[in-house]
Formats: C-alpha cells, structure tokens, sequence
C-alpha cells in the first residue's frame, strides 16, 4: 500500500509529539523535546498549504497532550468516580482542545509566509510562545507541559530567571529552527548551526549569574509526605488514623519549619479539636519554629478555602489558595450538572485573593502556594521580592501512579530558577522534594511511601529580571516576532 506524502507527514508529526513526552518526567531528556520540535518545524517548512500545516500541529499536539496529561483520566473515572466512558471522553476532547494551540501556529505560520529562515526563528518561535502564554491564560489557563519545562536540564535554562519559561520555550523553539533549517540544506549550513552554539552558549552564560543572595542562616526543614490514599482521605472513619500519622511524623523531627502536604487535615480548621492543634503548637515552639498544615478553612459568611495555616512560635497566620481548579474546585457558572456525575468532595472553593502576603514563620518569609498554582510563574511573583522561601504544598494523590508528580515536580523546579529562591515541596504521596535556587533538587522521598524528608536550606533575596517584569519580556518579543515576520513577508510579496 502507497502511503501519501500528507499522511506520511502526519504519521511523523504524531510520532514526533509523542516522543516529546520524554523530556517532561523523571528522566529528563531534554534533547528529546528539542529534536521532536525540529521535526515539527522541519514538517510545517515542506507542508504544501497552511490547512496541512494546521493539521502537522494538531497531530503534534494531540499525541503531546494525550500522551502526557493522561492522568486527567485518573483523577475524573478512578477518584471523580465518572463513569469510564464519559472519563475517557472527555479527556480526548480535553486533549483535542490543547492540540488546536500548535495547530494555530502551524496554519499562522504558513498562511503569513516568507522564506523559510525567517518562519523557523522569527515566526514559530514567535506563533508558538504566544500561543503557551495564552493556554495558560484562556479559561483560567492549562500551561502544563510548556517547551520550555523540558529544558531544565540543558543550557537553555539559563534564560529562565530572564523571561521565565515562556522565554525558554521561546529560545528552545530558535534551537530547534536551527536543526530544522541545517537539515534541510537550503544554504550554508554553518550560519544555523553557528546561531545555535551562540543561543546555547548564552543560555549557559546566564547560568553562571547570581541573581539572588543568601539571607540570614540555614534554616532546618522538614516535609511530611503521609501517604494517605486519596481513596480512604475523606472516609470519616479514617480521620483519626490521619491526625495520628501527621502528628507521629511531625513529632520525629526537631527541624524549625515543618510543612504538611495540601489538606493534610481532611476538615474545616474550625472543627479540628483544639488539643491536637496545640499539640502541635508545643511541638513547634519548643525548637523556636512553626508548622505549615493543610486544611480547609471557613469564614464567617459559609465561603470556604483550600488553605495553610501556620501553627507554633509565630502569630497564626493563613494563605488561601487564589487560582482554582475548574470542576476540581469550584464548578463554573452553568455547570452545576457536573456535580451530579463527579464525586469530589469540598468541590466549591472560594479563592483567597491575590494580594496575599508571605507567611512570616521559623525567621523566613515563605511563599506559600497550593498544588496548582505553581504552574503559573506569574502569579508565584506576586509574594517577591519579599519572599525569601517558595513553599509548595499538594495533594497529587489525585492522578494516581501516572506522569503527573514528575511533571509537577519539574514545574516546582522552574519556578524555584525563574525566582531564584529555594522551592520546597510537600506532598500527600509525591514527589516530595527540596529543591534550590538553582532549580536542582537537592532530595526527595520516594512516591508512595511514609516519611519525613529533612534538609537545612539558606533563605534568599533579592529579584531576578523575571521577577520583576513577569511574562511581559517574552510576550512583548514573541509580538514584536510576529509583526516583523509579518512585515518581511509582505514586503517580499510586494
């Protein structure tokens, strides 16, 4: 059987988006993502139309997207208990949504024109940032599985205190221009390859900068990972065993500043007996620190929070998480339906308002934020410069034993180097993690196990550019990008 040029492309931009998958999890190849990039950029560079383009980017997206966040599966049929058909549906619409993004810029790209190297380092880079940002904006944004988070490992995230992960996705995708453009032999292949060595070079320079100083002295830290299954977590007969199994693993460690994982306590604050709070008081104070849990908490007019709140030597002190989960934690306007086919519990947060300050607990100043929200750079921002310490707390007991916690622990670690300030991440069943303010991690606890992971760490100050200026650096080039390619092609037309 003769397989047409088109659907040969196809089967090869949907192989190339799968294999992306493998700079995004525990074994960080980060030339993996940057290769299957270039195979994209190669393939929309000898697409015949800008619909064939289209759909070079919807196959790449689509194998990227339902290969990699998969685990919406999980979390919809295995712990929303929706039924497997309906879970499954939903995911490949879901998935499918995510794919028209890079289907966007492959049309965009092509239907714009122009020659072949101003489309591979002006427009795409340009097309493709723009449309990561915008994911991670429309309908309260999904910006998982960015290009850039598959570059922490390699020179590229150099860029990162700079313009954040947009800017590396932005810098990757010149990279991959470059090898796309030296594959295909169009002129002298050094001026590429030449381009390529200096976008490397640069990255690795920027490394090399300390951005942020030391503060005061290594604080002792200790991170619960308790290990509940999500299963049991809100089975009224379990509750005692998990105040138990916190308490024991608090009172084993002498660290200053303990942090529990996201609803570490399955109840509202106010209905917690205040013997084990004090318990847990004395504990902290007796070593001059506090300790950070995870519990729901209430206000006076019935609107409830997904929080952390600090109990020991400091004034009590709460953050509230701001930025939601759809459907996880609070049902959008007109799908109040919804609840009658997902069974999660507390699914109708209110959110804690971004004007938040950092908790003042064991003499730092900690960022505190909740599963979720880590995955947007620019709202981690809104605690710093004050901030010394990022502090992550979650429960990703959600998506089972799936990609998930390895690509959550990547995005923690982003934000640890776009910040420059140590991220320390408490987890219900992983990956806890500590990692520096280089975005390295310094340990970590196995997945699904009990334990305390301890470690002294050294607060920072100071801001890097990114914390400063946020996304508007790489959104501004990705913009100017774009009307430049804009313009060079019309004038070539002309």
């Amino acid at each position: 059987m003769i397989v047409s040029p088109v659907r040969a492309r196809l089967v090869v931009a949907l192989f190339a988006g799968a294999a992306s998958i493998a700079g995004f999890g525990d074994w960080a190849a980060f030339y993996v993502p940057l290769a299957a990039f270039a195979v994209l950029v190669w393939l929309w560079l000898r697409a015949r139309s800008a619909h064939e383009a289209a759909w070079l980017g919807f196959a790449f997206g689509a194998a990227l997207f339902l290969g990699g966040v998969s685990w919406v599966y999980v979390s919809l049929h295995d712990f929303g208990l929706m039924p497997a058909p309906l879970a499954a549906l939903a995911t490949v619409v879901f998935c499918a949504f995510l794919a028209l993004y890079p289907a966007a810029v492959g049309y965009l790209q092509a239907r714009v024109g122009g020659t072949a190297a101003l489309r591979a380092l002006v427009l795409v880079p340009g097309l493709w940032t723009l449309a990561e940002w915008l994911r991670g904006w429309i309908f309260t944004g999904f910006p998982w599985l960015a290009l850039g988070y598959s570059q922490l490992d390699s020179p590229l995230a150099g860029y990162a205190p700079i313009s954040g992960v947009f800017g590396v996705s932005f810098m990757t995708a010149v990279a991959a221009g470059c090898i796309a453009l030296a594959v295909r032999r169009e002129g002298p292949a050094w001026l590429p390859v030449g381009l390529l060595v200096v976008v490397a070079a640069a990255g690795f320079a920027l490394a090399q900068i300390g951005w942020t100083t030391p503060r005061g002295d290594l604080v002792s830290v200790a991170l619960l990972q308790g290990n509940i299954p999500q299963s049991l977590k809100f089975v009224p007969g379990r509750y005692q065993s998990t105040l138990a199994t916190y308490a024991r693993l608090a009172e084993s460690t002498d660290a200053r500043l303990v942090v529990m994982p996201e609803t570490a306590i399955p109840r509202f604050l106010e209905a917690v007996d205040p013997e084990y709070l004090e318990r847990l008081r004395r504990r902290a104070a007796a070593v001059d620190g506090d300790v950070l849990v995870g519990v729901p908490m209430r206000d006076t007019r019935g609107r409830y929070y997904n929080a952390v709140v600090s109990i020991g030597a400091s004034p009590r002190q709460a953050y509230a998480k701001d930025h939601l989960v759809p459907f996880g934690e609070f049902i959008p306007p007109g799908f109040g339906w919804v609840l009658t086919i997902l069974k999660i519990p507390l699914s109708d947060f209110s959110a804690g308002g971004a004007q938040q300050q950092p908790l003042v607990v064991a003499g730092q100043r900690v960022a505190v934020n909740v599963c979720y929200e880590d995955a947007f750079g620019e709202e981690i921002i809104r605690q710093l410069p004050e901030a010394t310490l990022l502090a992550n707390v979650s429960n990703v007991a959600w998506f089972g034993d799936s990609l998930a916690p390895a690509q959550h622990l990547r995005i923690s670690r982003m934000r640890a180097l776009e910040t420059g300030r140590p991220m320390l991440r408490a987890t219900n069943t992983g990956v806890t993690a500590i990692v520096d303010a280089q975005g390295k991690v310094l340990a970590r606890l196995p997945q699904f196990t009990e334990g305390v992971l301890s470690g002294k760490i050294q607060g920072r100050t100071g801001a890097t550019p990114y914390v400063l200026a946020g996304n508007y650096l790489p959104v501004l080039i990705s913009l100017i990008c774009i009307g430049v390619g804009i313009l060079a092609a019309r004038r070539k037309q002309v």
